[in-house]
């Protein structure tokens, strides 16, 4: 027996349309390239994503057609996000930190028809469009076009003047692709991750909800993970569905700015990598400020030390909710829970301290609709005994089952394999201890490079931290690690070492610890391993090379010598 309920599709412009009936007068804030700022409200930009979507109709944009972003978070990024899955178009979010090379195969690889850019990204676009033979319309997302030499090039504000504000959103099936976004492809090509509309809108409602990042209309929410990286987690979308004011800082990330907008705008929730917070503690801690409303963050990307996250709470007031996810699980998977209230921490010791921000520190427990399971290197099961690690398995409505022409990435029984190193305990909590690619195996046990960093972290004068594994003669692996310290900091290797010795196994210990200005980030603000590694790994061949040569000339030398 079926249940007799009405069958009406979850589709991205039913997000919209709530929004306007229910919240129409709710503010959208967002910082223009230019630095200007601007102000509208829910009811005018589905005005303008409808004038946005009768323009691509015009245009011949059909349903399945790939439209393609180079933008910021800022308001016309918005309105593409509702305007082109709203007529059954596909948005492709495209990273424009990738190489040339690299868009140039994600554009032509996804078929895109259509792409639209900042104009801060006209060189990059100079460069790549004669290399995509199917794109048909180009479009500059401001009022006025930059100087630049592409063909037919229109400007946004014109492509959306012209245009009827009327539209009924059509109806289809709710599995229809929506968005596009393609894996950062550190190793071989990107992959295309195509998500739907009952997965958006299915991530979309989790997302807001209280075990996840509990939006509701009194927040002010402000993503600044950007909207090219996996929808900016969602919140584009979750906000809306759940009544909040948005907040979108465009281009400009550093830390006095974010803060400027963070106070002016009385934003409660923010979203973005750990960099982020990081530069944004120190600026306030330099500055002697707080935010007067912030509230909570959700974290996500990489790990974020506990350290840090005592820094929030008890400097600023402000919970973390670590989360954990990837462009394959769109991306929500997990999320801390929050803290248990206490009345004052002066009353904790620092034992229980400790403990308390270690917990926040996990990646938390599934949301609803996300199964988690441990993979072991023979192919079975690992126990739920939050000692035990495995290979991370991952299961629900919004994740993904395959790649765009590259077939299905789940196992036979279902499950997506994530290439993450974890535990999950008794209570469900899951714990990375490393990606698979990013483990140190050292003596045929595993080294969790994140544990080790998070280690490092508690000092004081460490700003930064990556370990890699690096080859041993004896050990296959040790770890190698890499700081950068605070300004003005007096901190030296053998210093750090008898810090660590306190805090890990003596077999955990780095080999070897050099001190950088600077490690290496990719678009997202995450810790780029591999080019630390190619780092150590040209060094090494120099160091042998030199020594190369150095034997081959003492080797002349000695052939050389007169006979005794």
């Amino acid at each position: 027996m079926l249940g007799m309920m009405m069958d009406r599709p979850l589709l991205i412009s039913s997000i919209l349309e709530h929004a306007v009936r229910s919240d129409a007068q709710r503010t959208i804030v967002a910082r223009d390239t230019d630095g200007t700022l601007w102000r509208y409200s829910y009811r005018e930009m589905a005005t303008r994503a409808r004038r946005l979507a009768n323009a691509l109709l015009a245009r011949g944009i059909a349903r399945g057609d790939r439209v393609a972003t180079l933008a910021w978070n800022d308001h016309r990024h918005l309105e593409m996000y509702y305007a082109v899955p709203g007529i059954g178009a596909v948005l492709h979010t495209c990273n424009p930190r990738l190489h040339v090379d690299q868009l140039a195969y994600v554009l032509n690889h996804a078929e895109d028809t259509v792409l639209m850019f900042d104009p801060a990204f006209a060189q990059l676009v100079e460069a790549v469009v004669p290399r995509c033979p199917k794109l048909r319309h180009v479009v500059c997302l401001s009022h006025a076009l930059p100087s630049i030499d592409v063909p037919h090039v229109e400007s946004y504000e014109a492509w959306i003047a012209s245009s009827d504000d009327r539209l009924a959103w059509p109806e289809f099936d709710e599995r229809t692709a929506s968005g596009l976004c393609y894996t950062s492809g550190t190793t071989g090509h990107p992959k295309g991750v195509l998500y739907s509309h009952r997965s958006t809108v299915l991530h979309s409602l989790v997302l807001g909800g209280n075990q996840a990042l509990a939006v509701s209309p009194s927040d002010t929410v402000m993503p600044v993970v950007p909207m090219f990286h996996v929808n900016a987690w969602g919140l584009p979308y979750g906000a809306l569905l759940n009544g909040a004011a948005l907040v979108l800082p465009g281009a400009r990330l550093d830390a006095a700015s974010l803060f400027e907008l963070i106070d002016a705008e009385h934003v409660t929730c923010a979203a973005g990598v750990p960099t982020i917070w990081l530069a944004l503690a120190q600026y306030m801690q330099q500055h002697g400020v707080r935010p007067a409303t912030m509230r909570r963050t959700v974290v996500g990307g990489s790990a974020m030390p506990a350290a840090l996250i005592r820094t929030f709470a008890e400097s600023f007031d402000v919970e973390v909710r670590h989360a954990w996810g990837m462009t394959e699980t769109s991306p929500l998977g997990t999320v801390t829970r929050a803290l248990d209230p206490v009345d004052d921490l002066d009353d904790l010791d620092e034992h229980a301290l400790d403990a308390r921000y270690a917990r926040a520190a996990t990646q938390g427990h599934p949301v609803f609709g996300v199964e988690l399971a441990l993979r072991t290197s023979d192919g079975g099961r690992a126990p739920h005994d939050g000692q035990t690690c495995g290979e991370l398995l991952v299961r629900g409505p919004w994740i993904a089952s395959g790649y765009v022409a590259s077939g299905t990435c789940a196992t036979e029984d279902g499950w997506f394999a994530t290439g993450d190193v974890a535990t999950i305990d008794a209570s469900g909590c899951m714990r990375i201890t490393d990606r698979v690619k990013d483990v140190i195996k050292s003596g045929g046990e595993w080294i969790s490079s994140i544990d080790l960093e998070n280690a490092v972290m508690a000092h004081p004068a460490a700003l930064m931290a990556a370990v890699i594994g690096v080859p041993h003669p004896k050990w296959d692996e040790r770890p190698h690690l890499f700081v950068v310290s605070r300004p003005g900091s007096d901190v030296d290797a053998a210093t750090l070492h008898a810090f660590l010795a306190q805090r890990v196994a003596k077999w955990w210990l780095p080999e070897t610890i050099e001190f950088v200005a600077e490690l290496p980030l990719g678009a997202t603000g995450k810790v780029q391993k591999q080019t630390l590694r190619e780092i150590w790994a040209a060094r090494a061949r120099s160091v042998e090379a030199s020594r190369a040569a150095s034997r081959e000339a003492n080797a002349g030398r000695i052939a050389d010598a007169p006979a005794s």
